[in-house]
């Protein structure tokens, strides 16, 4: 796969340049830092929890965890980790586990915690294990605009 159409019209829509960084395939947030040579604080990665409002995606730096018992009580909610395979068909034109953090282009409610703010550049997935899009930090939030804001995250 290459990078999500839904990723590239998002982009476009929000008229944000941005570039495309190659990396070897890789499974997991940590190989993709590496691979990718990107410092983990500017890799924002997608976690997604389900209760019974719905999905919420969680927005972190590649180098943190989400802290489901924060975030559940910040939100009111009692979030557990949604599985991958149920949230497959919301992320069609992404590879099973190359999720991008931009829940706002699939119509997902978001949170996005505090740490990635006032970061220079933002890296993320693009929808596949081989290639992150980079954007300044500026147009990141420009992106996650409507997306809430809080700690959440160790």
């Amino acid at each position: 796969m290459t990078i999500a159409t839904t990723i590239i019209d998002y982009l476009q829509q929000h008229r944000i340049p941005y570039s495309v960084v190659a990396h070897d395939h890789s499974g997991s947030s940590r190989q993709t830092v590496s691979s990718a040579h990107v410092p983990p604080e500017r890799f924002a990665k997608a976690v997604i929890f389900l209760d019974k409002r719905g999905y919420l995606m969680a927005v972190v730096p590649g180098n943190r965890y989400v802290s489901v018992r924060t975030l559940s009580e910040k939100l009111g909610r009692e979030l557990s980790l949604a599985e991958e395979q149920r949230i497959a068909p919301v992320f069609g034109d992404c590879d099973p586990g190359a999720i991008p953090p931009l829940g706002p282009a699939y119509g997902m409610e978001t949170i996005l915690d505090d740490s990635l703010v006032g970061q220079p550049e933002i890296y993320f997935e693009a929808g596949d294990h081989e290639e992150l899009i980079q954007v300044s930090g500026e147009d990141f939030l420009r992106l996650m605009s409507h997306a809430r804001h809080g700690q959440f995250s160790h």
